[in-house]
């Protein structure tokens, strides 16, 4: 089954960060770790006299943040919501993060929806046996879907039966924005994290700008500010690669978009994620950048 997209998680600059599987190699102050995490292979290169330390501490974060958003952990927050229809006492970090989804949900009109994950799930089932989903079945699963149907609280989150909820298109980049924090806590700075979404904290250690090349071939700079790019068959259900990933919350199938891949860049990796997302939704770019409008700093860099 197709659904898979190859990832290289890392960090780089005076630093470069990773995961939780460590195998370490040393030359001089440079070290460079390697592992998993988000479901992606991840790296960490330190050059600096503290870097084993600073790197289990960025590893414990992810892992820690693994623990609440993961829908790969059994036991994760997000996980034993899906499961049991109710968390009572959720953690700060999956309040903060379905609170920011709501955010964006309300920005693109409905376009990000994270209650999409019973129909992920469906057309990822129908694809495992070569074939479609029923178009009732679709149907029958969007009228359970519905982020106006999620109760969201610091007592507790509660779904409606059948409802679940996915991370994918905002995780990433909020595991990126996390790091940042706690990488600039340990008074870091000059560092490019990637999760899958870039993050930019500083420019290059040896002066500049991070220099990105996107998809498409062009070029910018990041100096203190995220970037996302949204790709609506980077990952595709079918063998043919014509059911891509994102999926419409209106029609419960895959997107057809009017873009090959969308980027955009904001002061937050999580946010800059989840607009790209919703941005493959929206066939026209002046329709793009009112949404982004609802975000301070938030930039359409290409939509191709």
């Amino acid at each position: 089954m197709p659904i898979t997209r190859r990832r290289l998680i890392t960090i780089s600059a005076a630093l470069a960060f990773l995961p939780a599987t460590a195998r370490a190699t040393s030359k001089g102050t440079t070290r460079r770790w390697t592992g998993q995490a988000l479901g992606a292979r991840a790296s960490i290169r330190l050059d600096h006299p503290d870097g084993e330390v600073i790197a289990a501490r960025v590893m414990a974060e992810i892992d820690r943040l693994e623990d609440m958003l993961s829908l790969y952990r059994p036991q994760s927050a997000l996980s034993r919501l899906n499961r049991d229809g109710h968390l009572p006492a959720p953690p700060f970090e999956l309040l903060d993060c379905l609170s920011l989804a709501g955010t964006v949900h309300r920005a693109s009109g409905g376009r990000f929806d994270p209650t999409v994950q019973p129909l992920w799930a469906l057309w990822a089932e129908a694809a495992a046996g070569g074939r479609k989903p029923d178009a009732q079945a679709v149907e029958t699963v969007r009228r359970g879907t519905g982020w106006a149907k999620v109760e969201l609280d610091a007592a507790a989150i509660t779904l409606q039966p059948g409802m679940a909820l996915t991370l994918n298109g905002i995780g990433q980049g909020y595991v990126a924005d996390r790091v940042a924090a706690l990488l600039e806590a340990e008074g870091l700075s000059n560092i490019l994290i990637d999760t899958g979404e870039l993050r930019a904290l500083g420019g290059k250690p040896e002066g500049g700008n991070w220099p990105v090349r996107l998809e498409t071939g062009e070029r910018l700079s990041l100096r203190q500010r995220a970037l996302a790019t949204s790709a609506p068959l980077g990952t595709t259900f079918d063998q043919a690669g014509h059911d891509g990933h994102i999926l419409d919350p209106t029609t419960g199938r895959p997107a057809a978009s009017a873009w090959r891949s969308v980027s955009v860049s904001a002061p937050s990796a999580a946010i800059a994620d989840a607009l790209a997302t919703a941005a493959c939704l929206i066939s026209d770019q002046e329709e793009i950048r009112v949404m982004l409008g609802h975000f301070e700093g938030a930039r359409l860099e290409a939509s191709v």
